[in-house]
């Protein structure tokens, strides 16, 4: 609730500025949007090969046999491997250390040179990834898509809120998460495709097409500008960084907004230790709004359906193809439900989203549990239609995270904080 009051104060105040939606704005932010695309590839590509036969018996042979030869292993344990949840968990861990050093990339070189960074790293890691001939080549890939995944998703957010005009702000960063989304039903379908090749091949593509969008995120770093927001911040010419804005708006009157931005940059620079600084108590709020929103972003068990859907489907009792194809379908309603974000978010508001979301991502949440409690036994699946309310009941928890947590675990955390000490918060 108390967020709610600094997004609306935040909001009003730049309401004023002049300014419109530019093709030059919508072009940069596109391009720049591909580095949600790799953080949606990856996770879509990861759970998909996973369930694929060839990829388990080349790398994990222990869970191939016991999905395939041992009846007696119970479906709880059936992908049970320490091996198989370091290939999974790697890119996180990496990414997490990654962000430490993102950070200060982005401040004092600016945003294009971490997505830069992003884009050479992922691209690195999905070559390794589809040419790996062992479990440790394999994870070495991983590694560095999760550096990639650190740099980008630290960078870019941030890209597009400073981009875009403040009454489109909502729904422009919003667009992240939908590139996420696009990566992510792009990742899925090319396994629906390629798990019907022969022998290795089809993981190897999955994995190595990972590259083309971290090219397209590496040559938007080479060719995008600079945002004005971080021109004066790295302390480039005002009129510089006021040439730039007023191509970016596409209007001449941009002094308000000008002087606002060096305001800003004034502010943060007046404080000697931000970091210290923003412990204080009149800040606390946010700080706490700051961190505890993307935390329950991630703990809402949204990457548990990323990761984890083919091999969830597969522990009911469907097939490959039908497993791969139905985290296809759960891909396609997160997108349209971000799409649904993008519309309203700056029209009824982020609190009213996340409380809508949140309600449907629970009631859901605890109806899947309850099926796969009473109809999901040790062993064999379940009755086809109990697997197909579970299929329903995915969907509308993915629809929920699509419409609230998801978009707007990226965009609250950009906008809540005071002028002087946004700057640190970005960190």
């Amino acid at each position: 609730m108390a967020a709610a009051g600094f997004i609306t104060e935040s909001r009003n105040k730049t309401a004023h500025y002049n300014g419109r939606l530019t093709l030059y704005v919508i072009l940069s932010c596109i391009m720049a949007g591909t580095g949600g695309v790799i953080f949606g590839y990856d996770i879509g590509i990861a759970g998909g090969v996973t369930s694929m036969e060839p990829f388990l018996k080349k790398f994990f042979p222990q869970v191939y046999r016991k999905m395939k030869q041992d009846s007696d292993v119970s479906n709880y344990c059936k992908f049970e491997s320490q091996l198989l949840t370091s290939f999974t968990s790697s890119l996180y861990l990496s990414a997490l250390v990654a962000s430490f050093f993102a950070s200060p990339v982005t401040r004092n070189f600016g945003r294009r040179a971490s997505m830069l960074v992003g884009g050479v790293s992922f691209m690195a890691g999905a070559a390794l990834g589809g040419a790996a001939v062992n479990v440790y080549m394999l994870i070495l890939g991983r590694l560095l898509l999760g550096v990639g995944v650190g740099f980008a998703n630290q960078s870019v957010p941030l890209y597009l809120s400073e981009m875009a005009p403040p009454q489109y702000r909502g729904a422009i960063n919003n667009g992240f998460q939908f590139s996420i989304s696009i990566g992510f039903i792009s990742a899925t379908l090319i396994n629906f495709g390629t798990e019907k090749l022969n022998g290795d091949l089809g993981w190897r593509i999955s994995l190595s097409l990972a590259s083309v969008p971290a090219l397209l995120l590496t040559l938007s770093a080479i060719f995008l500008p600079e945002t004005p927001n971080n021109l004066i911040q790295r302390g480039a010419d005002v009129q510089k960084a006021t040439a730039l804005l007023q191509k970016i708006r596409g209007t001449p009157e941009v002094d308000e907004e000008i002087h606002d931005l060096v305001k800003a940059s004034e502010a943060s620079k007046s404080i000697n230790h931000p970091f210290q600084e923003i412990t204080r108590q009149k800040y606390r709020p946010q700080l706490v709004m700051a961190i505890l929103i993307p935390f329950f972003q991630q703990v809402t068990g949204i990457n548990v359906i990323a990761f984890y859907a083919p091999v969830l489907f597969r522990s009911i009792g469907l097939g490959e193809s039908a497993s791969l194809l139905s985290a296809v379908a759960t891909g396609v309603i997160g997108l349209t439900s971000t799409s649904i974000s993008m519309i309203f978010a700056d029209k009824i508001g982020r609190r009213a989203l996340f409380m809508i979301g949140g309600v449907q991502m629970l009631i859901s949440q605890i109806a899947v549990g309850a099926v796969l409690e009473s109809k999901l036994k040790d062993h064999g699946g379940v009755d086809k239609d109990y697997a197909y309310i579970v299929l329903i009941l995915i969907g509308v928890y993915v629809a929920g995270f699509g419409l609230s947590w998801g978009p707007l675990g990226w965009l609250v955390p950009s906008e809540i904080f005071p002028l002087e000490i946004r700057s640190a918060a970005k960190y």
